[in-house]
């Protein structure tokens, strides 16, 4: 559901900015069903209702950090206290579906208080510490998550799919004292233990529950292990007390850098938990709009069949973490949760959404175009939800008639807004598709020329650069003063690199990115790093990475290349086949283009793309049907 994208670029990288055009309300035609959508409410009465005094949205003041902010008067101080009170409410619902598991609320607090004495017993962790997680969808990464939390530790969620440089350079550059990873990844660092243990790290924690672990991997514990040596102590034990306010720091999650490596979004208590509110405005909102009233949505009853919201995104991303799983915690929902989106497991799918109830499902627009090509067409799914890479209006129109029951949102934000800042649901979205809708109660949205240090106002439905300021927006990128700078203005903006307008009402509509990331499927592609994979082979000259439309994922990652004169021998078979070895499989380019001429610069020395992508969307174009099976996730 969530962020269009990802890391705010430098202003080196402005230099071909799309133009500033001024559009006027009538050039975003309307859909046709805009005509017959009369809303019961405005959007004022709407906003009225939604933060009135009391209410789960109120909006207060407090000073932060010397600059007077809007935040949720009613938001929990921490996550710590967030878990707890789930907990309480909760307890014997169900919390996690996974492969025929079931495991309440309660019971994934014991094992979250077993991790957590572990970790403050075996390896000295305490407030403010940093624990990796790096693993595939699975419950004991919610333990993990959560035992985190309870010890008022900072999580560091890493991208499970980079290869191990990326991946180990995230450990180390965040300084993490634990390691918490999968079987998978425990292969993949075992090599560079030595050198992550002269980083800091204290400990390496195996999610399994195999005892030869430490055989199969010196220096690596099972988390089975673990967490039984220290089970009598903390079943003992009352709740661990710590106090953890909402300034303090709460999580770092990962973004695509402009050198390639991921740049860690450092983020409060504070501005972690502010999205637990803002993912439920679109909703509200839309109801409000049809004039229905809200209630406190964690206040639904025991004898009403629990929702299931499915959960196939990683955990690692916002989308997957802060949002989806943040939701479903704070409303009583069950995560029915997935390894990942495998489209071809169908059948198992389906069976998953009906048996279990699932009333929120979606994700990047792909996962939406599947389920539209699947036998569960029709079925009352009440929610669907998009984010994560544009969703063309003839998605948003294909699912209102093919799932007439179901409400659908959009959702936009980055990595550095930990996830939504502006949202849509309902009948504003079926009459406004190509919008992403308007900021939250606490956000505000801002169009500036996107060149310059500038943070004035361009006028109604002129393009430029959106930036965004809340109390959701980033501490910093941890250890980047330089890269922080560049993105976060003086007094609280930040920059996006997205370029978009604003309409008469506020609805905000995204028109380009001026960064080269690609966005393949909600997975943010940084194109240095594919140059960087094709430049290792030194025949090499020159690479450009970039992205070419595809109804399903988005965008795709193609490459141009010059190579030297005479070498004969490149091809793309070649380049591709070494790509596949340093970069995650959504990196790796669908189609490579070995050209003998050189490419066309600027004159400061960058290489020129915009005609680069027309060119190879009508060469993918051409050459898609041999190599579409490819672009399957």
């Amino acid at each position: 559901m969530i962020p269009t994208s990802s890391s705010a670029p430098s202003q080196s990288e402005l230099a071909s900015p799309p133009r500033s055009e001024h559009l006027s309300p009538q050039e975003e035609l309307p859909s046709p069903r805009a005509m017959s959508w009369i809303p019961k409410r405005s959007l004022e009465e709407t906003e009225a209702i939604l933060t009135a005094p009391g209410s789960l949205h109120e909006v207060t003041e407090c000073e932060i950090r010397g600059r007077r902010q809007k935040v949720y008067k009613h938001l929990w101080p921490s996550m710590h206290s967030f878990w707890l009170d789930a907990v309480r409410q909760y307890s014997k619902r169900t919390y996690i579906v996974f492969e025929g598991r079931y495991i309440t609320y309660e019971e994934t607090h014991v094992q979250a208080q077993r991790m957590a004495t572990a970790l403050r017993s075996a390896y000295e962790v305490r407030k403010g510490d940093r624990i990796a997680i790096v693993s595939r969808n699975c419950p004991e990464y919610m333990f993990a998550f959560w035992a985190c939390h309870l010890l008022g530790a900072v999580v560091v969620l890493v991208n499970a799919w980079l290869p191990a440089d990326p991946l180990c350079f995230c450990v180390t550059h965040t300084q993490c004292r634990v390691v918490i990873c999968d079987v998978e990844r425990a292969a993949m660092i075992e090599p560079a233990i030595d050198t992550l243990a002269g980083s800091g790290v204290a400990g390496f924690i195996v999610l399994s529950d195999e005892v030869d672990i430490n055989v199969r991997w010196a220096g690596m514990q099972s988390y089975g292990a673990v967490a039984q040596r220290f089970a009598a102590t903390a079943d003992a034990e009352r709740e661990i007390e710590v106090d953890v306010q909402p300034e303090d720091n709460c999580a770092v999650m990962f973004t695509s850098g402009t050198t390639g490596m991921p740049k860690g979004v450092l983020s409060t208590q504070r501005q972690y938990l502010t999205n637990v509110l803002n993912v439920l405005v679109g909703s509200r909102r839309a109801a409000l709009r049809r004039g229905e009233t809200i209630s406190d949505p964690s206040t639904s009853t025991s004898d009403v069949p629990q929702k299931g919201a499915l959960v196939a995104v990683p955990l690692f991303h916002v989308t997957g973490t802060t949002s989806y799983a943040m939701m479903a915690t704070m409303t009583g929902m069950k995560i029915v949760l997935m390894r990942k989106w495998i489209p071809d497991e169908g059948a198992c799918i389906l069976h998953l959404i009906r048996h279990e109830n699932v009333q929120v499902a979606g994700g990047v627009p792909a996962m939406v175009a599947d389920l539209l090509q699947s036998s569960l067409v029709g079925h009352p799914i009440e929610s669907l939800l998009f984010g994560g890479a544009p969703a063309p209006a003839s998605l948003v129109e294909r699912v209102r008639v093919k799932f007439p029951g179901s409400s659908m949102s959009q959702a936009y934000g980055l990595t550095e807004t930990n996830s939504i800042a502006v949202s849509i649901a309902g009948e504003d979205y079926v009459a406004r598709p190509t919008t992403v809708g308007r900021p939250s109660p606490v956000n505000e949205v801002r169009i500036v020329a996107p060149r310059g240090h500038s943070t004035a106002s361009l006028p109604v439905g002129e393009a430029g650069e959106i930036l965004i300021r809340g109390p959701n927006v980033m501490q910093e990128y941890y250890g980047d003063i330089e890269a922080t700078e560049k993105a976060l203005t003086r007094d609280g903006w930040l920059r996006t690199g997205d370029v978009g307008y604003l309409d008469r009402e506020g609805f905000l509509y995204i028109k380009d990115r001026i960064k080269d990331i690609i966005i393949r499927g909600g997975e943010n592609v940084d194109s240095v790093a594919v140059e960087n994979a094709l430049y290792q082979d030194p025949r090499v000259l020159q690479a450009a990475c970039v992205g070419v439309p595809d109804e399903r994922l988005g965008e795709l990652v193609t490459a141009v290349v010059h190579v030297q004169p005479g070498a004969r021998e490149v091809t793309s078979a070649a380049l591709l086949a070494s790509c596949r070895k340093s970069l995650p499989r959504f990196a790796v380019p669908v189609m490579v283009i070995v050209q003998r001429e050189p490419l066309e610069m600027t004159p400061s020395g960058k290489i020129v793309k915009h005609g680069l992508r027309e060119m190879m969307r009508e060469r993918w174009d051409t050459e898609r049907r041999t190599l579409a099976p490819c672009s399957r996730l």
